[in-house]
């Protein structure tokens, strides 16, 4: 058997996400991917990665990772304010790139990451929806609702409870400096601001509709991106409910036949450490539903439960797993086989940029409130 192509890894960004998610599975795939270079803003953060990681250069320059000569493509593991400057400029330097959902908190500047890359030459950009990615759902869940004649109601429920107490269990061992640069909260909050007046461009941008918003680009855009795989882009959004911290939606929809049904969106998170995040789908006779555990503890599996009425008139319940590998695994895996192989990117900068346009209609959706 060939031995695979390795990928050579520039990563931007050394706090949660990569400690606790990226760099654990990179090490575990290292027969496809080697990580020559890391980046963050405290210094702290990248020797400590750099030295339990064996990353051979630690840097807090972001142009030492994108112009590094052997890197093949960039993990973006920033704040969302960065996602957009950083993918650009690395697309510019022929370097594909990994960005961690959301892609972008506006639709201009998801539309200027596009415009890069077809200008690009052949560097493309992967979004982090790992959820899509599972193969509990790209396999039993997505059989089983095709067997539904007729979706008569869906449901996305996103309850996810406290990172910090899974993340503390998850075996990773974490490490949160604050060596940070004395500017870098003023300009991070720059940054967020031109966003923002993007996002909300024409109307005003309250404290609320801030939070909503960033709410959206983090907890939501794993339910809404998962929801659109499966059903599409609704024809409407019917109403919102912004009450931090949770929010809600009720979208409508077309099945096959033509008919009307609703899909609801609840999602919020509280102290109370339980993961509750699924899709269920309902037919007539059958409802599946998919539950994902938190991605902060390894090893947990991803179940498909299948309730249908059986030609005996009786119910009859079935639980599937397709798999325990875990979905950022299964995500990094693709990933290396679309850069490697050529395979089509399921999760593009233009499928992301659909999550950015049902935002902006659930934006004008709560405006009409007043």
């Amino acid at each position: 058997m060939a031995t695979p192509q390795l990928l050579h890894v520039g990563i931007i960004g050394a706090g949660e996400v990569a400690q606790v998610i990226h760099l654990p599975v990179l090490s575990l795939l290292s027969h496809l991917y080697t990580v020559e270079i890391i980046c963050d803003i405290s210094l702290k953060n990248v020797e400590h990665c750099a030295t339990k990681f064996h990353i051979p250069k630690a840097t807090t320059t972001v142009s030492d990772v994108i112009k590094h000569p052997e890197v093949n493509v960039v993990f973006i593991l920033t704040s969302d304010e960065f996602h957009a400057e950083y993918t650009i400029a690395s697309l510019q330097s022929g370097k594909h790139v990994m960005v961690e959902k959301p892609i972008t908190l506006s639709i201009q500047s998801a539309q200027r990451i596009i415009a890069a890359e077809k200008a690009a030459n052949g560097a493309k950009v992967f979004v982090g929806y790992m959820r899509r990615y599972a193969p509990s759902f790209t396999q039993a869940f997505k059989r089983e609702v095709a067997s539904i004649p007729r979706i008569l109601y869906a449901r996305s429920r996103d309850f996810s409870g406290p990172n910090a107490q899974f993340v503390s269990q998850s075996g990773t061992f974490q490490v949160q400096n604050t060596d940070f640069p004395p500017d870098a909260a003023a300009e991070r909050a720059k940054r967020l601001d031109a966003l923002f007046e993007e996002a909300f461009e024409g109307r005003e941008a309250t404290s609320e509709k801030k939070k909503y918003c960033r709410f959206l680009g983090s907890l939501g855009s794993h339910d809404i991106s998962l929801m659109r795989e499966m059903l599409g882009f609704p024809e409407s959004v019917a109403g919102v409910s912004v009450n931090e911290p949770f929010y809600s939606a009720i979208f409508n929809y077309r099945n096959e036949s033509g008919e009307p049904f609703a899909v609801t969106y609840e999602s919020g998170i509280d102290s109370v450490p339980n993961f509750d995040a699924h899709l269920a789908i309902y037919g007539e006779k059958k409802r599946v539903s998919i539950q994902y555990p938190s991605p902060y503890v390894k090893g947990l599996p991803i179940t498909v439960k299948v309730d249908e009425l059986n030609e005996h008139g009786e119910i009859q319940a079935r639980e599937m797993l397709t798999s325990y590998e875990d979905a950022y695994t299964a995500e990094l895996r693709e990933l290396h086989s679309c850069i490697v192989e050529g395979q089509q990117i399921k999760t593009t900068a233009e499928d992301a940029l659909q999550d950015l346009k049902l935002f902006d209609l659930m934006y004008k959706k709560y405006d009409e409130r007043a």
